[in-house]
């Protein structure tokens, strides 16, 4: 119905008198009519609360939320007419979508809720100090402590994300980079150097003729029978020293990864 250019008039006493009947029988139809009557109320209120990348269509929806449960909880008898009730609703219920949903990164709701509580306190402060109002004179004005304002204040840099294709000023001849480039990648090279620096230090649990064959097989790539010529022994007795140093390599990494495990436990 927001997007209708055409809708029946109706007048204050004639919305009223719908209200009461859809109150009394909850029929669809009469809803469907008293959303009609009030859709440009609702609209009116939504187009103040446009800004940034807030879409005014959502804010339409958002309060028509407010306007249908102002419907079902209103009450004629407190003598108030129904926009005077219906108002505060649907601005509230706007209010709260543009605090809960619209930060780019999840907030503790406290600071959803301080953080425009500051922007206006710091524009009055502002007019009554004649300067600009430092944490503690915004923090004494709302009753709150420094910390609670310096931490709404950082956190509110987080209302909107910048896009990583975002560019920065990298120097002073005006170059720029973006963001993207600003982001780190996994160097593989860290965790070679951290296995071979393990391996070494496992090296030293074999026997020298154990250490030298592994030096020759794994480090040299030479074949059994070529590190056997080498060093004056079979084949067969390479590979039998080979297996056992490898056997003694894999216990030792065993140890040492369980050990590693159980010191990160305890710290």
């Amino acid at each position: 119905m927001t997007g209708q250019s055409r809708r029946t008039r109706y007048s204050r006493e004639e919305c009223k008198e719908l209200l009461m009947q859809y109150q009394e029988t909850g029929e669809a139809s009469l809803q469907e009519q008293l959303v009609e009557a009030y859709t440009p109320m609702v609209e009116m209120l939504a187009k103040k609360f446009v800004r940034g990348q807030i879409m005014y269509e959502d804010l339409v929806q958002v309060g028509m939320i407010g306007l249908l449960s102002s419907f079902r909880r209103y009450d004629a008898a407190f003598e108030r007419n129904f926009e005077s009730y219906a108002i505060p609703t649907i601005v509230g219920e706007i209010k709260r979508f543009i605090r809960d949903k619209t930060w780019s990164v999840h907030v503790p709701r406290r600071v959803k809720e301080l953080s425009p509580k500051i922007k206006r306190v710091v524009d009055e402060l502002t007019i009554q100090l004649q300067r600009s109002p430092q944490i503690a004179d915004i923090a004494r004005c709302l009753g709150v402590s420094e910390e609670d304002i310096l931490e709404t204040l950082e956190m509110g840099r987080s209302y909107h994300a910048l896009s990583m294709d975002s560019e920065l000023e990298a120097d002073s001849d005006g170059n720029t980079i973006s963001l993207f480039d600003l982001v780190g990648e996994n160097e593989e090279g860290y965790n070679r150097v951290d296995e071979h620096l393990t391996i070494d230090h496992a090296l030293y649990v074999l026997e020298p003729r154990e250490r030298e064959i592994i030096q020759l097989t794994f480090y040299q790539n030479l074949s059994q029978k070529q590190a056997g010529d080498l060093l004056g022994m079979s084949q067969m007795h390479v590979s039998r020293l080979q297996r056992r140093a490898l056997a003694k390599l894999r216990e030792t990494l065993k140890i040492d990864q369980q050990s590693e495990s159980i010191s990160r436990k305890t710290r």
